[in-house]
C-alpha cells in the first residue's frame, strides 16, 4: 500500500438533474455579487433546486437564532450555497457511520455561524441532531451550543469559536491524513479536509502560522473555503484590513482562486479543481452576509444578532420561502437525506477493504484508532523508571524526558512528536524517530518552526483526527503563545502532551523574558488539564506514563533546564505520581512541619528537612508533581499527606494558588516578581528560593504557634 491518489475513485454524485456545467481548469476571478438592497430583487439562481436546498439552511438559521434571541444568522445565510455544493457534490461522509475513519473532515472555523453546521447535520440525517435540538439552539443542555463543541454531537469535528483555531486544527487533520496514509496506504487512508473560515479567522495571527505550515508541507488535500463577505462586527472589513488574501496564501505555497459564492456551478468547479491540486487550496467565496434579508443583507447588522420578525418575514418573501418556522417541505428534506445517504457505498467499500487487509495490518490500524497504549510501551516506561531509580543520575528533567522518549518511541507507532524550533533544547526527538518532510510523511517527528500557536492547534487537529498521539515542545514561557489551543485541548478532552522546558529562573542567563513565573499558576487554573512538574527522572517517567494513559485530558510536562539530583531511589513500586502528591520523605518522629514542593524545588525541600531535623524538628517532605491529580484524591488521603501541622511550600514561581495547601498557619517561599539575568545558582540565592529560607520560614511559623 502506498500513498497518493487512488485511481478510479468515484466522486459523490451531484444533485439529480442539476449537475455542474464543465468549467475551465484555470482559476479565474469571478465578479463579486451585487450588493443587496431592500428594493433589489434577488438574482435568479442558475439551479433552482440547489437554491431551495440552500434556502432550507438559511431558514433554519434565521428561525433558530430568532427563537434563541441570540446568535449569528448572517454567515449561515451567506455561505448556504457553498455548503450545499460541498455536502451535495464533494464531501465524503456517512451520517450512519459518523466515526468512519476515512471520511472527509469538515470544520467550521467561523464557529459563530454554528447554525450552518447544525442545519447540515440535521438535514443530512445525523441521528443526534434532531429538529428539537435546533429549536433548543443556545439553550442549557442542548447539543446546539452557541459555538460548535466537539462531543456534543457526531459530525462536529472540533470545537471552534476562537477565530482561526479551526483553520489550524484543519492543518493538523490534513497532516494526520498524510501521516497515516504514508503508513497504511490509499486503501485505508485517503480523504480530504475542508474548512470554512471567515474574515476574522484570516485576521487572527494563528492563521499565518497555520497557512505557512500547510503550504510548506504541501498538504494538497486541505481546502479552505473563505467566506469573503467583507463584513466584520464593527462594519466593513475595510475599516481594519486591506490584505490581498489570495496573494498572501499564494506566497505561502497555496493554490488560490476567487468565485461568486452564490454561483453553485463556479463553487463546484473550484472544489473539483482543489481535489486534484498538488497544493493546498484557498477558494475565496465572495458572498453576501445575511443573503436574502431585505435591509440587513450585506451589513454588519446581519452578523451577530437575530434579524427580527419583520426582517425574517421580508427574507422569507424574497427567498420564496413560505413555510412556517422550522418547517422543511418533504421534498427538500428528502433531497437532503438522499445527500446524506450517498456516502454509504463508499463507507461499505472501505469496510470491505479493511476486512480484506492482512490481519497484522488490520489489527495495527484498529489498535491505533482505539488509542490504547501497547503493553510494550508500558513495560518500556517501567524499565526506564527502574533505571533512573537504580542509577540515580543528576540530570535536567528535560534530559530525563528525552530518555523516556528514546525508550518508548519505537514501541508506540501512534506517537508523533515535534517542537517549535527548539528540538535540541527541549529534547523532544527520540533517536528512533524519522523526520516528517514535504516529500516523505512516513516519519514521526515534526519541525513546526517558530510557530507555537500553530503547533498547539495543529496537535489538537492530529489528536481529533484519530490514530495519532501528538506531543510538541517549547519553553514554558511560550505556553502563553499556546494558551488558546491548550484550553481547547482541555475543553475537548483531547490527549495532547505539551512538553514545556526551561520552567523557572533555573534557566539562568536568558533572563526574565524567558523565565516563567506566572505561567504555572495560569495553567493550573485551566480545568481538565494535567500540569506535571516532576522532581527527577523517576517522576518524569511516571508523569509520561500518566500523560499517555490519560485519553480524555491533555497534559503539560514542565521540565527543568538545570540538572537535579535523583530524589527517589531504590526499587520503585507503584506510580506514586498518579496520586498527584505523596510523602517523599517522612519525619523522624512526630511530624511538626510539612514541606511542600514541586520539580526543582523538591531537592531544596529535602535539604531544608535535613537542616530542620538536625535542630530537632521532625519534618516530612511532600512532592506534588500534579495538583489536579492530588485534588482528585479523597479527603482522607490528602489530609494524611499534608498533615495537620504548619505547611511551608517552596516553588520558583508565583505563589498564587499555594494557599489551598498551606492554609492559615503555613507560609510560601516563592518568586516575589519577575526574574533576572544571571547564573541559576545566583538567582536562587538572590530571590530566596533556598533551603535556608525554607528553614527560616518553618521556624518562624513554629515560633508564632508557640506564642
Amino acid at each position: 500500500m502506498t500513498g497518493g491518489n487512488r485511481p478510479g475513485k468515484v466522486p459523490l454524485p451531484s444533485f439529480r438533474g442539476c449537475a455542474s456545467t464543465p468549467a475551465s481548469q484555470q482559476a479565474m476571478a469571478s465578479p463579486a455579487p451585487a450588493p443587496q438592497t431592500a428594493a433589489a430583487p434577488l438574482p435568479e439562481p442558475r439551479h433552482r433546486e440547489k437554491r431551495r436546498l440552500a434556502d432550507a439552511l438559511r431558514a433554519l438559521a434565521m428561525d433558530a437564532v430568532e427563537q434563541a434571541k441570540s446568535g449569528h444568522p448572517g454567515m449561515p445565510m451567506g455561505m448556504a450555497d457553498v455548503a450545499t455544493v460541498l455536502f451535495g457534490e464533494h464531501l465524503k461522509f456517512d451520517p450512519a457511520r459518523p466515526d468512519w475513519p476515512d471520511r472527509d473532515r469538515f470544520l467550521l472555523s467561523a464557529g459563530h455561524g454554528s447554525m450552518l453546521l447544525y442545519g447540515l447535520l440535521h438535514l443530512t440525517g445525523y441521528a443526534e441532531m434532531t429538529l428539537d435540538e435546533l429549536k433548543r439552539f443556545r439553550q442549557l443542555g442542548s447539543r446546539t451550543a452557541g459555538h460548535p463543541e466537539y462531543g456534543h454531537a457526531k459530525g462536529i469535528e472540533t470545537t471552534t469559536g476562537p477565530l482561526g483555531q479551526g483553520l489550524a486544527n484543519a492543518v493538523g487533520m490534513a497532516l494526520g491524513e498524510r501521516l497515516l496514509n504514508a503508513h497504511f496506504g490509499d486503501d485505508l487512508v485517503d480523504h480530504h479536509t475542508y474548512v470554512i473560515a471567515g474574515d476574522g479567522c484570516l485576521m487572527e495571527g494563528i492563521s499565518h502560522e497555520a497557512i505557512s505550515l500547510a503550504g510548506h508541507l504541501g498538504l494538497a488535500k486541505l481546502t479552505v473555503l473563505w467566506d469573503d463577505n467583507s463584513i466584520s462586527i464593527d462594519g466593513a472589513t475595510g475599516l481594519s484590513v486591506s490584505d490581498d488574501q489570495l496573494q498572501r496564501f499564494a506566497a505561502s505555497g497555496w493554490a488560490t482562486e476567487r468565485v461568486d459564492g452564490h454561483d453553485t456551478d463556479a463553487v463546484s468547479a473550484a472544489l473539483a479543481r482543489a481535489r486534484t491540486s498538488e497544493l493546498p487550496t484557498l477558494i475565496a467565496c465572495r458572498t453576501v452576509i445575511g443573503f436574502g434579508a431585505p435591509t440587513k443583507a450585506g451589513t454588519s447588522a446581519a452578523h451577530g444578532s437575530p434579524l427580527g420578525a419583520g426582517e425574517i418575514a421580508g427574507a422569507r418573501e424574497r427567498l420564496g420561502w413560505s413555510h412556517r418556522p422550522f418547517e422543511i417541505p418533504a421534498e427538500i428534506r428528502a433531497a437532503w437525506r438522499e445527500i446524506g445517504q450517498r456516502g454509504a457505498a463508499a463507507a461499505t467499500a472501505w469496510e470491505q477493504r479493511l476486512a480484506a487487509a492482512p490481519a497484522a495490518w488490520r489489527q495495527e490500524f484498529l489498535a491505533r484508532q482505539s488509542g490504547e497504549i501497547p503493553a510494550e510501551t508500558a513495560a518500556a516506561l517501567d524499565q526506564i523508571r527502574q533505571k533512573f531509580a537504580a542509577e540515580a543520575p543528576k540530570l535536567a528533567t528535560r534530559q530525563c524526558s528525552g530518555m523516556v522518549l528514546d525508550a518508548i518511541a519505537a514501541t508506540l507507532p501512534a506517537l508523533v512528536g515535534g517542537s517549535a524550533d527548539l528540538t535540541g533544547s527541549v529534547n523532544t526527538k527520540a533517536k528512533s524517530q524519522k523526520d516528517v518532510t514535504p516529500q516523505d510523511f512516513s516519519g514521526s517527528y515534526m519541525y513546526y518552526g517558530v510557530r507555537e500557536h500553530g503547533m498547539a492547534a495543529a496537535m489538537n487537529g492530529l489528536a481529533l483526527h484519530g490514530g495519532i498521539i501528538p506531543y510538541g515542545g517549547t519553553f514554558l514561557i511560550f505556553s502563553d503563545y499556546c494558551k488558546p489551543a491548550i484550553r481547547l485541548s482541555a475543553l475537548m478532552e483531547q490527549r495532547v502532551v505539551y512538553v514545556m522546558t526551561h520552567d523557572s529562573i533555573g534557566l539562568g542567563e536568558d533572563g526574565p523574558t524567558h523565565q516563567a513565573v506566572e505561567q504555572l499558576a495560569g495553567l493550573r487554573a485551566i480545568p481538565n488539564l494535567q500540569v506535571f512538574r516532576p522532581a527527577d527522572g523517576v517522576e518524569t517517567a511516571e508523569c509520561w506514563a500518566l500523560a499517555l494513559g490519560s485519553r480524555d485530558r491533555p497534559s503539560i510536562m514542565t521540565l527543568t533546564r538545570q540538572a537535579l539530583p535523583t530524589v527517589r531511589t531504590g526499587v520503585p513500586g507503584e506510580n506514586l505520581s498518579a496520586r498527584g502528591g505523596y510523602v517523599l520523605a517522612d519525619s523522624d518522629g512526630a511530624r511538626q512541619v510539612t514541606l511542600l514542593a514541586t520539580g526543582s524545588e523538591v531537592s531544596i525541600a529535602l535539604a531544608a528537612r535535613d537542616a530542620l531535623q538536625a535542630r530537632g524538628v521532625p519534618v516530612a517532605v511532600v512532592s506534588l508533581p500534579c495538583w489536579a491529580l492530588f485534588d482528585a484524591q479523597d479527603a482522607s488521603y490528602r489530609a494524611a499527606v499534608l498533615g495537620s501541622v504548619p505547611r511551608i511550600a517552596v516553588e520558583a514561581a508565583s505563589p498564587f494558588g499555594w494557599e489551598r495547601y498551606t492554609g492559615g498557619d503555613g507560609a510560601i517561599v516563592a518568586m516575589p516578581g519577575f526574574g533576572a539575568s544571571a547564573p541559576a545558582e545566583a538567582l536562587y540565592k538572590h530571590f530566596g528560593i533556598t533551603a535556608e529560607k525554607v528553614v527560616e520560614a518553618a521556624l518562624f511559623r513554629l515560633e508564632q504557634l508557640r506564642r
